[in-house]
């Protein structure tokens, strides 16, 4: 039976793909890929097109996990401050991290013209700031980024020109960055498989993977029975980690749940209307908002999150009343899709990348900054199984924990430290 995507706008508006087939065989290959997200899909891909031959093993179905329902929003940067990174690796190795940043957004743009991926791509991102002191946090951020690594092109809006962006009065201004963008992120995730099949990948779907046999070739057991055997192993599970595979990355990430709407069709002049511009916008509060027109003129609006695992409260009722304090000229407007998913956050949100073994890999901890980074590990591990580890192993000298209390009590622990970092957002 195939597997469905999880119900959203993504998957109502997905580009034709194939259901693929499940692994009916044992394999031996160069390289088999766990997981079908962005991260698999371009780790598979380059390392196609570098003449390796490649499995990759999806659980469920490409897309199925959180490269197929984000916000999709491709963010330079990190979800931690370059402060914490520098505390972590030391001010030229950051830069160093905040420059592959810069390039997982151009990697994007090659991707998408190289291999003529429909996913509706834009560019043009605005970091919202809702209160004064958010508004100095902004704005020394922008100095930062210009003085200390760079990156020029982000312009402050104050609130009378983003105005002239937004339709709301929520905002007391904006960091503008036109080198960010948006786009329909399951669509750019199947746009990334199917090349990397042209290339010479074997994609298999509904091919859960339940445990590895750790060698020179390793061994990779499904749970369908059938295995792959490979010199080289690379882990994209993200939230989906099974602790079958390695209850050490397990602990390591937590699965946070996070919550999307999709209003009915607004039509082009009501949408152009709230947002003037084709642009993604987030706020900067601890538990904050998210939003984005559709191609088809939809408002989707992304806000909430769980760290309990549990979705008490109805996603589009509370969900829509979060969106409708931005817009509140919304209060008639329908909603036609309402759906959530996990991302996989670190302790200290840095992205967590390394190996658990010579020859087995594994990305993970992306903590919501994982469109554009996703894609760009991929390209990472690629190259460092080819020979070239130099800027895969900068991201190896991150130091991360596990997430304490272990399973009984590491999720009441996050509800009052997310209690805690929502009242600070209030101030």
């Amino acid at each position: 039976m195939t597997v469905a995507h999880v119900d959203s706008y993504y998957a109502a508006s997905a580009n034709p793909a194939p259901d693929r087939p499940a692994l009916s065989g044992d394999v031996d290959v160069d390289v088999c890929v766990v997981g079908g997200g962005i991260a698999g899909c371009s780790t598979a891909l380059h390392l196609a097109e570098r003449g390796y031959s490649v499995v990759v093993l999806e659980g469920q179905r490409v897309g199925w996990g959180a490269s197929g329902r984000s916000g999709g929003q491709a963010i330079v940067g990190y979800a931690c401050s370059q402060a914490k990174l520098t505390s972590l690796v030391g001010r030229d190795d950051a830069k160093k991290m905040f420059d592959v940043s810069v390039e997982a957004q151009e990697l994007i743009r090659s991707l998408v013209h190289r291999h003529g991926i429909e996913c509706d791509l834009h560019w043009g991102h605005l970091h919202a700031a809702i209160k004064p002191r958010q508004v100095d946090e902004l704005q020394a951020h922008r100095d930062e980024l210009e003085r200390d690594y760079g990156y020029g092109g982000t312009r402050w809006l104050d609130r009378n020109e983003l105005r002239q962006v937004l339709d709301t009065d929520r905002y007391a201004g904006a960091l503008r960055d036109d080198r960010s963008g948006h786009l329909h992120s399951l669509n750019y995730t199947l746009g990334i498989a199917a090349a990397a099949e042209a290339a010479g990948a074997r994609i298999y779907e509904q091919a859960e993977v339940v445990g590895m046999d750790h060698g020179a070739t390793v061994r990779v057991r499904t749970k369908s029975g059938p295995c792959v055997r490979a010199r080289h192993v690379a882990l994209c599970c993200n939230a989906y980690v099974d602790a079958r595979i390695s209850k050490h990355l397990r602990d390591r990430i937590m699965p946070v749940g996070t919550y999307i709407i999709a209003t009915e069709r607004l039509g082009r002049a009501r949408i152009e209307a709230l947002l003037r511009e084709n642009v993604a916008v987030s706020d900067v509060n601890f538990v904050l908002d998210y939003f984005r027109r559709s191609e088809d003129d939809r408002l989707l609006f992304g806000g909430r999150v769980s760290y309990s695992g549990r979705d008490a409260l109805d996603t589009a009722k509370a969900t829509r009343g979060r969106m409708l304090k931005v817009f509140p000229g919304l209060t008639d407007a329908k909603i036609d899709h309402a759906w959530g998913g996990h991302v996989d956050i670190t302790m200290n949100r840095a992205p967590d990348f390394g190996r658990l073994t010579p020859n087995v890999y594994y990305l993970q901890g992306f903590s919501g900054h994982g469109i554009a980074l996703t894609g760009m590990a991929g390209k990472l591990v690629a190259e460092t199984i080819a020979g070239q580890s130099e800027r895969f192993d900068l991201f190896t000298r991150l130091r991360h924990r596990d997430f304490p209390g272990g399973p009984a009590l590491r999720m009441p622990g996050l509800v009052l430290a997310m209690l805690w970092f929502r009242l600070k957002d209030l101030l």
